[in-house]
């Protein structure tokens, strides 16, 4: 995550997001793309894969909640929007630019309200354009998380949810929570 500042103000967020190799296969197998395995893919399912990731469905908000104070900075979709299949693992980046710049300190989480899809920080967060700010970053209290989850399904396994049934909107309680704060 790379948080980008332009004439001393948040503009917007780089994004990284490396899927793991689980998430991976089940992209690839979906797609019908690289079915021989071997980590290689040819220009036609190069296309297949761009245009799957880089294609967001509408209802889909890119899982990116920033603040600034309690409000909410509206975000633009994503631009500058990439894919890659390397070592077997595929990677997509983009960046959100802000609607309207915003002034530190902002805060920002990553996640997915379902918590079908677990985001989680895999390096330092990066500020692009200023020197004089701090990021700290709140790791979510796991323990609480998952007591929050059992509450909700009244003690059934998560496993037990059904295709039918909607998991409960527990995502930000896995979140981390990013706050970065610049000098004035």
């Amino acid at each position: 995550m790379t948080v980008v500042f332009e004439d001393g103000k948040a503009t917007g967020v780089k994004l990284d997001w490396a899927y793991d190799d689980f998430f991976t296969l089940l992209l690839l197998t979906d797609l019908g793309i690289d079915l021989d395995g071997d980590s290689v893919l040819t220009p036609e399912e190069e296309e297949i894969l761009n245009a799957a990731v880089t294609t967001w469905p509408q209802d889909f908000d890119g899982d990116l909640e920033v603040l600034q104070g309690d409000a909410p900075v509206t975000l633009a979709g994503p631009a500058d929007h990439g894919v890659s299949y390397d070592n077997g693992l595929i990677t997509e980046v983009h960046t959100r630019p802000f609607s309207e710049p915003a002034d530190s300190p902002i805060t920002i989480r990553a996640y997915d309200s379902s918590y079908y899809v677990a985001y989680t920080l895999s390096g330092p967060v990066q500020i692009e354009g200023r020197t004089d700010c701090d990021v700290s970053v709140i790791p979510p209290d796991l323990n609480e998380a998952y007591s929050l989850v059992d509450e909700l399904l009244y003690g059934r396994p998560a496993s037990d949810v059904g295709p039918e049934e909607d998991f409960p909107e527990v995502g930000i309680a896995f979140a981390e929570t990013i706050t970065v704060t610049c000098a004035d």
